[in-house]
């Protein structure tokens, strides 16, 4: 595999914090507008891949097939490999790849995926052409991205409004683009894609389960070190501010009438044959 290019830096880290939203991602939650075009004999890369949940649940679907799941982390990859080991799977690998520049020859996949990956890259509709360049004629691109501009939740407890400002500013002094969600389209047809379906999913985090693993995980995400470091060392917040943030999520976790709904934009890209 090529090494791969710093255009962007990771806003979240692998920090147990954000390890522990990643793990909870399935093919179901998070690509249900993929799985009824899959089919047994497909091969799959998946890119961005991270601790491999939703890499694994891809390999069972396509059982006569194969997926390749790369990230640009190769320290997360051992967990993506326990993941796969763990459901006895052998259809399925992983290696260290950069988006941007991927070492797969024209034409080699069936499906090309990505989840929660453009927001991050430096250089969105360049990784678009490269996901279309290494995906067969006939076949698809499928991309899904969170919009944080969009997020909405409720009761309007103070400090949210601030973790959003603040979340924004840092991603994108990062190089990414956090409201990646709604500029997929327009990302995919400068890249080249000319068959496009745009469609949009959410997740929602309502009840005292939910609201209590939300929140403790953007509270404690507010405070580790790969992003809290990168927002006090750029001026964009201090401690403080953030010891405030965290709070304020723990707040809205405790309040019996807390509603948080994250929307997602999704793309599925057939290449022309």
């Amino acid at each position: 595999m090529s090494k791969a290019r710093e255009t962007a830096v990771y806003t979240h880290g692998h920090d147990e914090s954000v390890l522990r939203s990643h793990t909870w991602r399935t093919a179901a939650n998070s690509a249900a507008y993929l799985l009824g075009s899959l089919k047994p004999h497909m091969k799959v890369l998946d890119i961005g891949c991270g601790p491999g949940t939703i890499t694994a649940d891809l390999a069972e679907l396509v059982p006569d097939g194969h997926v390749t799941g790369v990230d640009h982390a190769p320290d997360i990859l051992a967990r993506a490999r326990a993941t796969a080991a763990g459901r006895g799977l052998t259809n399925v690998d992983f290696a260290v790849a950069d988006v941007h520049a991927l070492d797969y020859p024209d034409d080699t996949f069936c499906v090309v995926h990505a989840h929660q990956v453009l927001q991050h890259v430096g250089d969105p509709v360049q990784a678009l052409r490269e996901m279309r360049r290494v995906t067969k004629p006939g076949g698809l691109v499928a991309v899904r991205d969170a919009d944080y501009g969009a997020m909405t939740w409720s009761p309007a407890v103070p400090g949210l409004d601030d973790w959003l400002d603040l979340y924004e500013r840092v991603a994108r002094a990062n190089g990414g683009e956090p409201d990646a969600g709604r500029r997929l389209k327009e990302w995919a047809l400068a890249a080249g894609l000319t068959d496009v379906t745009a469609t949009s999913g959410t997740w929602t985090f309502a009840t005292a389960e939910e609201r209590d693993w939300w929140s403790g995980l953007w509270a404690d995400r507010t405070l580790a070190a790969a992003y809290a470091d990168r927002a006090v060392a750029a001026g964009h917040a201090t401690a403080g501010h953030l010891r405030a943030v965290s709070e304020a999520w723990r707040e809205w976790g405790r309040r019996e009438d807390g509603r948080f709904t994250v929307p997602h934009g999704e793309i599925l890209c057939r290449k022309e044959v």
